[in-house]
């Protein structure tokens, strides 16, 4: 009967604890780990258009006299006279022109504006540049076209110094509004081509649009592949992955080819040299402002490289900028 007693007052106990234990006002649950929410393509792209029309420099000329227009770095534009176009007719009165000059990976990363140039197999490899350019004309908000070349004179102490491997490349962006270069071949007669005199680079523009002046960065060492991958949620639409190469800051590669199976963005080309010292950026956005994280990586054969949640820190376009504009 003792025993009955004991067993019976054993029962209640746990049941008090078992009631005790789930009551809604004690805090012993589990919480899980806060779910991050990625943003969308249009929420990402809008970072980097935001930094766009802040460097977006603004003139206003009659088309039928042509402009001289000096830009705040010094590089001069000459659009000449009668050459511009609306419907096949010559346009008269006014023309609001628009140009954009980059020179640094800071700027070329918030911009979305690296340089990555197309080569004759179809590859993609770094350029070095001496310039990013961008050149519009419109009159009341409709595309103007151009007869003739325009001339674009870009002082080379704003990279470093004449450099005579310089060619002049055109931008060509894609559905994912990256940016790949081509080399501008048009003309016998150097029309669309670029050469060096003194401490200028003078170039003839063919149209309207993205164009740069660049040559391919060299570097003798044996090429690997890379792959970099990122947080779940991430992917091409909505984050971007570029390779700073140290001591290169006219420079900066990204990786445009994304695997879902493995949430990763790759260089698929070869075109790494191992040993490379360079800093790997993922950027994306979160509530209007950047997320990113940077990465020193000395590459090694095949490397794979991983960004993690707890990885990314937020900060505004400058902290951004003025991160890639601190490395070596």
């Amino acid at each position: 009967m003792k025993s009955l007693k004991n067993l019976f007052a054993i029962s209640l106990m746990a049941m008090v604890l078992f009631y005790g234990c789930n009551n809604d006002d004690e805090v012993n649950e589990i919480v899980p780990d806060e779910i991050i929410e990625a943003p969308s393509k249009e929420e990402f792209r809008q970072l980097q258009t935001t930094a766009i029309e802040a460097i977006i420099q603004e003139s206003q000329f009659e088309a039928e006299d042509g402009i001289e227009f000096q830009s705040e770095k010094g590089v001069t534009l000459r659009i000449f006279q009668g050459t511009l176009t609306l419907n096949g007719e010559p346009v008269s009165g006014p023309v609001d022109l628009e140009f954009v000059e980059i020179f640094n990976a800071g700027s070329m990363l918030t911009t979305n504006k690296p340089t990555m140039g197309l080569k004759e197999d179809g590859s993609k490899a770094l350029l070095i540049s001496g310039g990013e350019f961008y050149v519009n004309v419109t009159q009341n908000g409709q595309q103007v076209d151009v007869t003739n070349h325009m001339q674009l004179v870009v002082p080379t102490d704003l990279t470093g110094g004449a450099d005579q491997d310089m060619k002049l490349w055109t931008g060509q962006i894609d559905e994912n509004e990256n940016l790949t270069w081509e080399e501008d071949r048009i003309g016998a007669d150097g029309a669309g081509n670029l050469f060096v005199e003194g401490d200028q680079y003078f170039s003839f523009l063919s149209d309207f649009g993205w164009t740069n002046v660049d040559r391919f960065y060299n570097d003798s060492r044996p090429k690997t592949t890379l792959e970099v991958v990122v947080p779940t949620g991430y992917n091409i639409e909505n984050c971007s992955v570029y390779l700073y190469y140290d001591g290169e800051p006219n420079a900066l590669a990204q990786l445009d080819t994304f695997n879902e199976g493995s949430n990763s963005f790759s260089e698929h080309y070869g075109q790494i040299p191992i040993g490379l010292e360079m800093h790997v950026v993922f950027v994306t956005e979160e509530n209007g402002e950047w997320k990113y994280s940077i990465q020193p990586q000395t590459v090694e054969d095949g490397d794979i490289y991983t960004f993690d949640q707890q990885d990314l820190i937020i900060g505004s376009e400058s902290d951004v900028y003025n991160a890639i504009d601190d490395l070596p």
